[in-house]
């Protein structure tokens, strides 16, 4: 079982790289709403985007992704691995989510966005590292906490719900 949870962990990760090469398709300002402000500001000021762009381009990440994220991992644990109480969907819901966590640290933030040109923004490249050591430290901290406190209230609410 701990298998099919690490793989199905895999495949949430190979979502978040799906949605972000979509989402750099026409150049990585498509995603500047996951940039610094100040990266944000520079692409604006050089008329690459405006701030209602940035703003809607965030909605519709946090809309779109966010739920279908949800869904992909209640789906896989309890549809599929048919988990039942809290502990069993607990374990299996942080797996999936710290595995999706590892791939965005270490394959997107780390390799992609650090090691290759495929996020850079034209005339902002005196900004970078687009992710400091200040930004990489929050979101291991906010990435393995947060994932936990998810797995946690998805538990608790399906927990619920099938009782």
């Amino acid at each position: 079982m701990l298998l099919q949870v690490i793989l199905e962990g895999l495949g949430l990760g190979a979502l978040l790289v799906l949605v972000c090469a979509v989402g750099i398709r026409k150049g990585a300002v498509g995603m500047v709403h996951l940039y610094s402000l100040a990266v944000q500001e520079r692409c604006v000021k050089l008329g690459l985007t405006t701030h209602e762009k940035i703003k809607r381009n965030s909605l519709l990440f946090k809309t779109v992704c966010v739920p279908g994220y949800i869904g992909y991992v209640l789906v896989c644990v309890y549809a599929v691995n048919g988990a039942k109480g809290f502990v069993q969907g607990f374990w299996q819901l942080l797996v999936i989510l710290s595995v999706m966590n590892l791939v965005d640290r270490f394959l997107i933030d780390g390799y992609w966005v650090g090691c290759t040109n495929a996020w850079t923004i034209p005339e902002t490249e005196d900004l970078k590292p687009y992710i400091t050591a200040k930004d990489k430290q929050k979101k291991w901290l906010l990435g393995t906490a947060g994932m936990a406190v998810i797995a946690a209230v998805l538990a608790a609410m399906m927990t619920a719900f099938i009782h």
